[in-house]
């Protein structure tokens, strides 16, 4: 392990993959043990445009005695190389092998029996896929905590269904095409602390307007999603928590700061039981897309929540969040659901 760009105590280690057509490839696992060593452990998977710099998730899971550690995926954050696309993939398996060494390093390395895999937006639909293809070959996670899991376009069904499957039919042939898609830069504003947020990261990694959506990555999405709805057979204990509503508009409204600026939560709740027999469904109200970094009151519940799940399905709890903790980081610095076409 190398010192990370957020100082002691983290930490982190590069994973060497194979090369893809853009040239090498590596992911970063960030670490920041517990205290005193208890066996178990965390992983935080982080959304699209984006990475790990939320330390006071990490904070709260450490003061519990689990360890923690982050990825930063390939081409993405601490991982995005200057010859790449900042946060491609052709397809959501791209991402098993650096989740696969991830969880040999914490299991096998450092000693970790029990490991929790937390995933926020894209990263809680990578976290499920992977875990319902590793089911069977001992690197599963124990639990999954997902944290407003991407698993339906937040868009109107034409959109999101015949008009979306026309657009990545041509995904084989000019993958890295932009989408005419772009981001919203509301909840961009909502959470930074440069403009209405409270959080500081790197905007060179995590911009207000995003990365473009291009069409591979969006045909990898869609195919993670259709397999979802599908069915999963994940057999682990699953958190999901999502906010109470969207926010819809392309303008700014304090109306952002107490809801989904990103994706329809409604689509989480409906899909939620297509992942396994043993799935919790938590509303935060005044729940934004990332929960961990909504206003308070809100954040507190999110973890309030997180610890009674704990107690349910494991020895002990992360003691409380330290209210009003703020982060800062620089960059060198058929389950009942009715199926949907």
């Amino acid at each position: 392990m190398q010192p990370d760009i957020l100082g002691p105590p983290y930490e982190q280690q590069v994973i060497e993959l194979d090369p893809d057509d853009e040239g090498p490839v590596v992911a970063t696992l960030i670490r920041r043990r517990a205290d005193r060593p208890s066996g178990r452990a965390v992983l935080y998977l982080h959304g699209f445009v984006d990475y790990f710099f939320q330390t006071h998730l990490a904070d709260h899971f450490v003061r519990g005695g689990w360890d923690f550690y982050a990825l930063d995926l390939r081409k993405y954050g601490r991982s995005l190389l200057p010859h790449q696309t900042p946060n491609f993939c052709r397809d959501i398996s791209d991402y098993f092998p650096e989740l696969d060494a991830a969880a040999r390093i914490i299991r096998e390395q450092d000693g970790n029996e029990t490991l929790l895999v937390n995933g926020h937006s894209t990263g809680g639909l990578i976290a499920s896929i992977w875990a319902h293809a590793r089911a069977d070959q001992g690197l599963a996670p124990d639990g999954l905590f997902l944290n407003s899991p991407f698993f339906d376009i937040n868009a109107p069904w034409l959109m999101r269904r015949p008009v979306a499957a026309a657009v990545c039919r041509v995904a084989a042939r000019t993958p890295y095409r932009v989408v005419r898609v772009g981001l919203s830069h509301v909840y961009g504003q909502s959470v930074h602390a440069s403009h209405r947020g409270e959080w500081n990261y790197d905007l060179a990694w995590k911009p207000l307007g995003g990365f473009p959506v291009r069409v591979g990555w969006l045909t990898a999405i869609r195919r993670a999603q259709k397999q979802l709805r599908h069915g999963l057979h994940i057999s682990a204990p699953i958190l999901l928590a999502c906010s109470t509503r969207s926010f819809r508009s392309l303008r700014w409204h304090d109306a952002a700061t107490l809801a989904d600026a990103v994706l329809d939560v409604e689509h989480m709740a409906r899909w939620a039981p297509r992942l396994g027999r043993h799935v919790t469904l938590v509303r935060i109200d005044g729940g934004m897309h990332d929960l961990t970094l909504s206003r308070q009151p809100a954040r507190d519940q999110v973890f309030s929540e997180l610890d009674r799940w704990l107690r349910a399905y494991f020895t002990s709890e992360p003691a409380g969040p330290d209210p009003g903790q703020r982060v800062s980081a620089e960059r060198p610095a058929s389950r009942g659901v009715p199926e949907e076409g």
